[in-house]
């Protein structure tokens, strides 16, 4: 494996993290850069995305990179039986950087087992996303002057969210307090909850999405159901439109509470939210830009400024 991979969130420190934040915040004030001249980069999107895949082509184009690759792999030749390893040792000849989402958990880590360049994960499954994670806490810095001492409270999906499960283990440098809304079916799993127990970070669990949890959060995480993840079609059905956060249930929060979203919203988000000072889903999505122009210099051992924050 290469030591600059990024598969998981858990495989960089509290140093590493605040490193890139810095980093993130030079991109944001130098977005334009030609740091990664005669540099490519494979985008390898197993899986379906539109922020995520356009935020890191992006990237590298900003930086002076090229881009090969595909959104959809129906079109290449893993439609016709190509083994996963097989396709990684192959655009491992042509690239310095493989950026993959898959809908398999664990893909990415098996990547960098095949392959000696660097692979950021942009998604496997219900597992990770660290990438959206470094946005997130960007975000969150960026709209709290802080990520210490935060309530953050996760709401829907928590099951499969792999959006909530890497911010949730990113957050145990920062001693926060999580509320989870969900319903029995889509409840943060176990071995998350165990995290929490293991690093002492409080969490609470509940089932009503009341104005009373909303007021005391300073971050406020929705979450999708995500159609993609349900084996029956009758269980989805069931718990799609369990939560929907209104305007109207903003009315007592927190002066500074934002509400985040990792996109693309279905029902979970009225469109009134969308004109609160609360809302921060597509700003948090600008984000992701700065974020990942700091991934892709760490991936490909490339040193930059840093910009100085205090967390």
């Amino acid at each position: 494996m290469n030591s600059n991979s990024l598969v998981s969130i858990d495989d960089i420190s509290r140093d590493e993290i605040v490193d890139l934040l810095k980093q993130a915040r030079y991109f944001e004030m130098h977005p334009d850069q030609k740091i990664l001249d005669g540099k490519v980069v494979a985008t390898l999107f197993f899986e379906p995305s539109t922020r995520t895949r356009l935020s890191f082509e992006t990237a590298v184009n900003r930086l002076g990179g090229r881009v090969i690759g595909f959104s959809d792999a129906s079109t290449t030749s893993s439609s016709k039986g190509e083994t996963l390893k097989d396709t990684i040792k192959m655009v491992s000849n042509y690239v310095d950087l493989i950026i993959m989402r898959h809908h398999l958990e664990g893909a990415a880590r098996y990547a960098t087992e095949v392959t000696d360049t660097p692979v950021i994960n942009a998604g496997d499954g219900a597992h990770q996303h660290p990438s959206q994670t470094m946005l997130d806490l960007y975000s969150i810095y960026k709209t709290q002057g802080t990520l210490q001492n935060l309530s953050i409270t996760m709401v829907g999906d928590l099951k499969y969210g792999r959006t909530v499960h890497s911010l949730l283990m990113a957050m145990r440098y920062f001693n926060p307090t999580f509320h989870f809304i969900a319903c029995e079916e889509l409840q943060m799993p176990k071995e998350y909850k165990d995290f929490c127990d293991k690093y002492n970070i409080r969490y609470y669990e509940h089932r009503d999405f009341t104005p009373e949890v909303i007021n005391q959060s300073d971050i406020l995480y929705m979450t999708r159901v995500q159609r993609e993840r349900f084996t029956d079609i009758m269980e989805y059905e069931r718990v799609k439109n369990l939560y929907t956060l209104r305007s109207d249930m903003l009315e007592g929060a927190r002066k500074n509470m934002r509400v985040l979203h990792p996109l693309p919203r279905v029902n979970e988000i009225a469109y009134d939210v969308d004109d609160s000072p609360h809302a921060y889903y597509f700003e948090q999505a600008r984000n992701g830009l700065y974020a990942r122009q700091a991934i892709i210099c760490k991936a490909l051992g490339i040193d930059i400024p840093k910009m100085e924050i205090t967390l």
